[in-house]
């Protein structure tokens, strides 16, 4: 897949255009399922996020309510109850994948349960724009600060990219870059440090940081 990996979403002009980029056409003539899943998993989300969030609204608003040509909701912990024969066309159609934030052990549970991890692979031309967890589920581990869902049973994600990622970087006082450095040195590996006006572009393993923010590259 070509992969957007954001904090905080489309938060700028940069990464606006980064997504179009991955598109190849505009985003009016493109199609989007967008994916609240891992706000289940969190205790800070619930019903009214998840609304926000799929709905476009303040202040949870902004990949939904960009000018898609269709919008679609998938809803991972249903697929495994209605067959592959009728989903995997709805995501096999689809230009970008938008997936929300919230927790990424739940994510990547539902991802694994439902199969489409196992599609990932066959989607080469299609775009997944990852926020917070949403682009977190993408790396190798999360670390345990950033667990939340009680049944996790380790901080293990899928592992499709190499490096992990730490979001919200000073948006929140315990998302500092020393907090950062102290994460990144339990986890092991590299690891990015990015903020809300931050996003990864990754094509083919190539990886390329979209900023208009602040973002650090953390080894341990």
């Amino acid at each position: 897949m070509k992969l957007l990996l954001t904090s905080g979403g489309i938060t700028n002009a940069s990464i606006r255009d980064a997504l179009i980029g991955l598109l190849g056409k505009p985003i009016a003539d493109s199609t989007a399922l967008c994916i609240p899943t891992a706000q289940w998993g969190h205790p800070m989300c619930g019903p009214v996020s998840a609304r926000g969030f799929v709905s476009g609204v303040p202040p949870w608003g902004g990949m939904t309510s960009m000018d898609w040509k269709s919008l679609g909701l998938l809803e991972l912990s249903a697929l495994s109850t209605i067959g592959a024969e009728r989903w995997v066309p709805w995501v096999r159609e689809a230009d970008v994948l938008l997936v929300d934030g919230g927790d990424a052990t739940y994510l990547c549970h539902w991802m694994r349960e439902s199969g489409l991890a196992d599609l990932l692979p066959s989607l080469t031309d299609t775009v997944w724009v990852g926020v917070s967890a949403g682009s977190m589920v993408m790396t190798p581990r999360i670390g345990a600060d950033f667990v939340q869902w009680p049944a996790a049973p380790d901080d293990r994600t899928l592992g499709v990219v190499d490096f992990s990622i730490f979001p919200h970087l000073d948006g929140f006082p315990e998302n500092s870059i020393a907090q950062a450095e102290r994460w990144v040195s339990e986890i092991g590996g590299p690891a990015y440090a990015i903020d809300d006006q931050t996003a990864i572009k990754v094509i083919d393993g190539t990886v390329e940081v979209v900023s208009e923010g602040h973002w650090k590259l953390l080894t341990s």
